[in-house]
């Protein structure tokens, strides 16, 4: 005996649309931050060879326009290559013979200040209304060195952990060397040799995203080397002028700290003042301070506005956020990379959705660039 029943109707759900909806999103999220977590955590473990990598992509960033400029005019790519990195070299060489060899003539006069400024800072709080013994300043001043190193550890960390030794530093050193000019003899093909690793459909939108983060990365380079020399030079002649001993190491280390957003401009400052304080006095320190924030006033107002903002197209909100992650992340090299690695995720990003909106890829970058163009326009 059969018995015929017709099918039951399907129950509906007693979740609610909107919570599915939610839990959807829930859990693809999580697993793009645990992807992103799992990236984060293989470049701290291999930061031996991810950072002279990224430092070696920089450098053709910056040197690709003279190389380009170079070969449009006749030169071979070959020696367009060798003559911008040897000029880049003996620039980074001279800079480093300049501040050993100032340190080296200044040092003796150096020892002479340190010893009267440390005498002066004594005698002053000896009287009232501080009346500090010599015991109790000795003493503040080993709490003040414990501070530093505590304090300091995260940004001297990664410096520490990538070059703690001469051999390892020398093979960063290489490592950097290679890449750099590996990169600039056929970084098109690096990059489309890893595009072919996904699967075809993705192709087309990662290349425009590609040919987008590397214009925003060469805009957002040579940039930052301006905005360096500005800063380095402005600040190294105020400290000449006051008359303060090492203006030239002092401008090369404001050069340094700039390419670090933020951070770099403060440790900066306080550098500079405080040689002031110790060696020329409180007015001298208040006239340094002046130069300081007239330099970086000059910065934040006209440069940054005119030049940074339209390389980078990046919030500021977004840059400080994650230049403190990645100090906190990594350190030095953390803070170094984090603004170009934020604009250059941000126009990469931007190019992709171009493309999965329907436009053509060798147009996409363009598009996304004079969109957020249009947008950076928009923020007061």
């Amino acid at each position: 005996m059969t018995s015929s029943s017709s099918p039951r109707p399907l129950r509906e759900s007693s979740v609610p649309r909107g919570v599915r909806t939610a839990s959807e999103w829930s859990w693809r999220l999580l697993a793009i931050i645990a992807l992103g977590w799992v990236a984060v955590c293989l470049v701290v473990t291999f930061h031996e060879i991810v950072v002279p990598v990224l430092v070696a992509v920089l450098i053709a960033a910056l040197l690709q326009p003279a190389i380009a400029l170079l070969t449009r005019h006749g030169w071979p790519r070959w020696a367009a290559i060798v003559v911008s990195l040897v000029v880049f070299a003996g620039i980074v060489a001279g800079l480093v013979t300049l501040v050993v060899w100032q340190v080296r003539t200044g040092l003796p006069q150096l020892e002479r200040e340190s010893v009267a400024a440390y005498t002066r800072v004594r005698d002053a709080l000896r009287q009232p209304p501080w009346s500090v013994t010599d015991a109790e300043f000795a003493a503040y001043l080993r709490d003040v060195g414990a501070f530093a190193r505590k304090d300091s550890s995260a940004l001297i960390g990664g410096a520490l952990r990538i070059g703690s030794t001469t051999g390892r530093l020398l093979a960063s050193s290489l490592i950097t060397l290679f890449a750099t000019i590996f990169i600039l003899i056929d970084g098109g093909g690096i990059w489309r040799w890893i595009t072919r690793l996904l699967p075809p459909a993705g192709r087309p939108a990662l290349q425009a995203g590609g040919a987008a983060g590397w214009s925003t990365l060469t805009r957002f380079v040579r940039v930052q080397i301006l905005v360096a020399v500005v800063n380095g030079v402005g600040i190294g002649l105020v400290a000449f002028f006051l008359g303060l001993p090492l203006a030239i190491p002092i401008g090369v280390i404001v050069l340094l700290f700039s390419f670090i957003p933020v951070i770099g401009a403060i440790v900066s400052g306080i550098i500079a003042v405080g040689i002031a304080l110790v060696f020329g006095g409180p007015i001298q320190a208040v006239l340094m301070l002046a130069g300081v924030l007239l330099v970086h006033l000059l910065e934040a107002h006209v440069m940054q506005p005119l030049l940074v903002g339209g390389a980078v197209k990046v919030h500021p909100l977004a840059v400080v956020v994650g230049v403190a992650a990645g100090t906190s992340l990594a350190g030095v090299p953390g803070a170094l990379f984090a603004v170009p690695l934020i604009a250059v995720g941000n126009a990469m990003v931007s190019a992709m959705l171009h493309v999965a909106r329907g436009s053509d890829p060798a147009t996409a970058a363009e598009e996304a660039e004079e969109e957020e163009t249009e947008q950076t326009r928009e923020i007061p």
